[in-house]
Order: structure tokens, then sequence, then C-alpha cells
């Protein structure tokens, strides 16, 4: 792994192995992908506190990790995982760490997205 882009770490983007939802982006340096790797529990590097931490330590709510891929340029991981606990994965207690983004009166998904090139399409048919 090449940890010299970001002081010492790389990013780890949580992936669950079933639904292939992102559920979080944490950091990891060496040390934590290694205790990863070893223990088969989701390990990271909190930049605040700088120390490790392992995901659902102190909720439950562990990452058991089922695959770890690594991008063409060495410098991010996917870890694929199954959620144990109660299956929340953000510290906020929801599933996954990701929303919908929505900027005042604009709301973005995938599901807007394509309804909206078919109606375009449906429009412009009936014209």
């Amino acid at each position: 792994m090449d940890y010299t882009k970001l002081d010492g770490l790389v990013p780890a983007v949580v992936q669950d192995s079933d639904s292939n939802e992102v559920l979080m982006v944490g950091f990891m340096n060496e040390t934590a992908l290694e205790r990863t790797l070893s223990t088969g529990f989701a390990t990271f590097y909190s930049r605040s506190r700088q120390t490790l931490w392992t995901k659902g330590e102190t909720s439950g709510n562990r990452l058991k990790v089922d695959r770890v891929l690594v991008d063409c340029d060495d410098d991010t991981v996917v870890l694929k995982v199954t959620r144990l606990g109660d299956g929340n994965v953000c510290h906020t207690g929801t599933r996954s760490c990701f929303r919908t983004y929505e900027r005042r009166d604009v709301r973005c998904d995938a599901a807007n997205e394509i309804h909206s090139q078919e109606e375009e399409r449906n429009g412009a048919d009936n014209k």
C-alpha cells in the first residue's frame, strides 16, 4: 500500500457485501490495515484522536470484513463487510453515513435523475 499521499493514511471505503451499499469512509494507517486483516474486523485510524479504533467496539455494531479490494494506485481500499449488531454503521444511529444530496430546492439522486430523463424523452415523443 502507498501510505505516502495522505501522511501515512489511506481512505477505506466500507461497502455492504450483500447490497453493495456504501456505508462509510474511514482512514487506515498500516497498523489499522494489518489489524483488520488479522482480526477480520474493520479497524481504522482516528485522525482527531490519533489512535486506532475498531468499528463497533462500544456500540456492538461491528463490521466483519469479508473481502478487501485495493485500487490501481495502491492508495485506497474497499472493505466489503457484513454488518453485525443492529446493523447501524453511522455514529448518528443510521444504517449508512451517506444520504441523498439535497441543495435548496434541488434533490439529486439516481431515481430522480432517471425519472427526469424518462419524462424528457416522453415529453419529446408526445410533441
